[in-house]
């Protein structure tokens, strides 16, 4: 399956010391890099119980996570990852669909030691969340999944949109082009970038100017980063026909669908009730679509009470 690289704890904070982080965040988590088969994913890890992936979104990376870790850390056992073309993971030039992302987190897991775990799925994190849960499911326990719709799941929209929603899903056309955007966004990522988490959020400074420039950093830190932030919408062909067989085989574990009021709203909950039988949603006021950085604490609770404590695995 792999094997958990081996690194003094000194090595592991250096990795993520620079990054403002809670206090006494290292002294819980540690970062480590994972070798499978070939491919080196990054993950964060820390706490103790019952094991709990989490999977971010686009742009981002396992920072996206910082806020809420610590408490989940006290009933679990946190695994916040860069999937493949993230962070810190390498971003090789094919597998960005969302059954090559989720195998990839399955192989990590079991490198990890948790052979059965439960699923944090944020923004393109929910379409790999989907795709463990479908192509997996006996190793999926539990499914939460935040403020996100599904490509081939929810029904696209119509060609010509009001102007509401081509302001709210422009990006997925721009990221399916094939080389112009990355000619069109290099040497301004701070202004794309920072375009995207400004108007996502409830208001335009929700996200911190330090967590817009770590996301932004990564990216810019590896000649790849850019290339592969696109990758995951090039694949979207790829991803929406594996949804199409997934779609014939209902979910029948417990799903939570979290939105932010001030983006998707209910919409993660009626897609995944298109998909699943068992769907518990929630709606978050006054919060737009970065709900673990927006509203850590109220996401927290909500994810908590589904999780549940000391339930049998």
């Amino acid at each position: 399956m792999g094997m958990v690289t081996g690194m003094t704890s000194c090595t592991d904070r250096s990795r993520i010391s620079s990054l403002r982080l809670p206090d006494g965040f290292t002294d819980v988590f540690t970062s480590r890099l994972v070798e499978l088969n070939g491919l080196r994913l990054h993950a964060v890890t820390g706490g103790d119980g019952p094991p709990l992936l989490l999977v971010g979104g686009w742009p981002q990376t396992w920072y996206a996570w910082r806020k809420v870790m610590p408490a989940l850390a006290r009933r679990h056992t946190v695994v916040a990852v860069d999937s493949r073309g993230a962070g810190l993971s390498d971003k090789p030039d094919d597998g960005y669909d969302a059954g090559t992302l989720a195998a990839d987190l399955v192989a990590l897991m079991a490198a990890l030691g948790h052979d059965r775990f439960d699923v944090v799925g944020h923004d393109i994190g929910m379409w790999t969340g989907y795709a463990l849960a479908a192509d997996h499911p006996e190793r999926v326990g539990r499914l939460a999944v935040v403020d996100a719709i599904i490509p081939g799941v929810t029904p696209a929209p119509s060609f010509f949109s009001p102007a509401a929603v081509s302001l709210r899903f422009w990006h997925f056309g721009f990221n399916q082009l094939t080389d112009l955007n990355e000619e069109l966004v290099r040497g301004r990522e701070r202004l794309f970038f920072g375009y995207q988490f400004a108007k996502k959020a409830a208001t335009p400074d929700a996200i911190p100017a330090y967590a817009v420039d770590a996301y932004v950093d990564a990216i810019v830190a590896d000649p790849r980063g850019l290339r592969a932030s696109f990758a995951y919408y090039r694949a979207l062909d790829e991803t929406i026909a594996q949804n199409e067989q997934r779609t014939k085989t209902r979910l029948t574990l417990p799903v939570l669908a979290v939105g932010g009021a001030r983006y998707t709203g209910a919409a993660a909950a009626a897609t995944m009730r298109l998909v699943a039988d068992d769907v518990t949603e929630a709606v978050i006021g006054d919060c737009g679509h970065y709900v673990a950085e927006e509203q850590p604490a109220r996401f927290t609770e909500i994810l908590e009470d589904f999780l549940g404590g000391s339930r049998p695995r």
